[in-house]
């Protein structure tokens, strides 16, 4: 067995910690908004905000996320990823800034609430017009820096930030509601937080703007490809990821409501059953992220009709779910499918392409997932409010759908295989051969 050499190791330590700050960055962000997500309903309820309207706070930043994201993305390959991983950062912090504000003046009895609403709408609007920055760049920056050997595992990772994030946005959340600032005290923090992150990344992220590092410490310079979303080699797992992000956005908007309905109690002792349940999902998301994906080493293929399968079951438990125990085991089984299925498009995208494409498949998956936020929060919300089992059930559906999709569509079935882009063929065969000479993250 070879023994890789000094510049190999230290460009893998280079990596690894690169990625760790990536990490860090997806991590926040998920925390803030689970966090967020969490006190929401109570929050409403508390200002006075009728329960649809709550939620379509969403919808505008949804909608702005959905757009921005491509641009951000062709940005980051001609400015670099690092300055729209900065941007995307800063955009955060003053969107929870601004949100705390006005949720705070209106708890407050400062404001009316239909102009806290508006506020809080706005201020949310700016996380989809720049926060949406970070994301799109930081696949693009880890799928710029993995061979696709490699790839599936480094997208589990940075997907499984949002689950970690899940765990601990409800977990601190009620520490953050301070005698002064209540219930908009995780927005003030979390904007804190995103400004400790956003110093981390411009001190600690190496970044050239024109070149991709490879392996052996070579530099190459390729021209970057626009790639759109109804491209056949992606279309499938753009259709697939906007279609299953949107049953997971169901399921997340609509259970502090259905938390608060089951155990009968106030919306602000509500908020912290809605976070157990929240990071019950997010451990079974982080189980098959960090332990079952690798453990089994799956497939995209394999994740993708396994995951919608998972989430599927989930959401038929949560339909018909007594009481709040089962109504947290359906959640954490849906959680467990979504963790699964993210990675399987994710990576399956990203094979589908060649190595100048990166950039833009970035900006195509992550808009999905800002547009699966603009409709789903509203009908989800809607259909629970006249009948209770009903969002679930069209999600089982939708899922099921979803199953038979994986397994009938002729690009997810064969991605990875032979038929990939000669491109990450003759790239994976290459660090086939050489891995055993490699040490650290990849």
């Amino acid at each position: 067995m070879s023994v890789a050499s000094p510049d190999v190791r230290l460009e893998d330590r280079v990596r690894g910690r690169a990625f760790a700050i990536l990490f860090a960055v997806l991590l926040s962000s998920a925390a803030g908004n689970t966090a967020l997500q969490t006190v929401l309903p109570a929050i409403g309820r508390e200002v006075g905000i009728p329960d649809v309207l709550i939620s379509s706070i969403f919808s505008l930043s949804a909608l702005l996320w959905g757009v921005m994201s491509p641009v951000w993305a062709r940005m980051s390959d001609k400015r670099g990823r690092k300055p729209m991983v900065v941007l995307g950062m800063a955009g955060f912090a003053v969107s929870m800034l601004g949100f705390g504000f006005f949720i705070l003046m209106g708890l407050k009895g400062l404001m009316v609430p239909l102009a806290v609403f508006a506020g809080a709408t706005l201020s949310r609007a700016i996380f989809g017009l720049v926060g949406s920055a970070s994301n799109p760049a930081a696949q693009a920056y880890v799928a710029d820096r993995t061979a696709p050997a490699d790839r599936t595992n480094a997208m589990a990772t940075m997907a499984s930030a949002s689950g970690l994030g899940t765990i601990l946005g409800p977990a601190v959340a009620p520490f953050l509601v301070f005698p002064l600032l209540t219930l908009s005290g995780p927005m003030f923090a979390f904007a804190l937080i995103a400004g400790i992150v956003l110093v981390v990344v411009m001190r600690g992220l190496p970044e050239s703007p024109d070149e991709i590092p490879e392996r052996g410490g070579e530099t190459v310079h390729k021209p970057r490809a626009r790639v759109r979303w109804n491209d056949r080699r992606i279309m499938p797992f753009v259709i697939y990821g906007f279609l299953l992000a949107s049953a997971q956005t169901v399921n997340q908007q609509t259970l502090g409501f259905m938390v608060i309905d089951k155990l009968q109690i106030s919306p602000a002792k509500a908020a912290a059953f809605a976070g157990v349940a929240m990071m019950a999902g997010a451990v079974a998301s982080l189980l098959a992220q960090w332990g079952l994906i690798r453990m089994l080493r799956l497939t995209p293929r394999q994740l993708l009709w396994l995951g919608a399968g998972c989430a599927a079951l989930g959401n038929l438990i949560v339909a018909f779910s007594p009481d709040y125990h089962t109504l947290v085991v359906g959640f954490a089984l849906c959680s467990l499918g979504y963790g699964f299925a993210r990675p399987g498009f994710t990576a399956g995208a990203s094979l589908s392409v060649g190595h100048e494409e990166q950039g833009a498949v970035a900006g195509a998956i992550s808009a999905i997932n800002g547009a699966s936020v603009i409709i789903a929060p509203v009908l989800g919300v809607a259909l629970y409010k006249w009948a209770h089992p009903s969002p679930y059930l069209m999600n089982v559906a939708l899922l099921f759908g979803l199953v038979a999709y994986a397994l009938i569509d002729p690009v997810m079935r064969r991605v990875g295989d032979a038929t990939a882009p000669r491109e990450a063929r003759d790239e994976a065969q290459v660090v086939d051969a050489s891995s055993i000479d490699a040490s650290g993250p990849h």
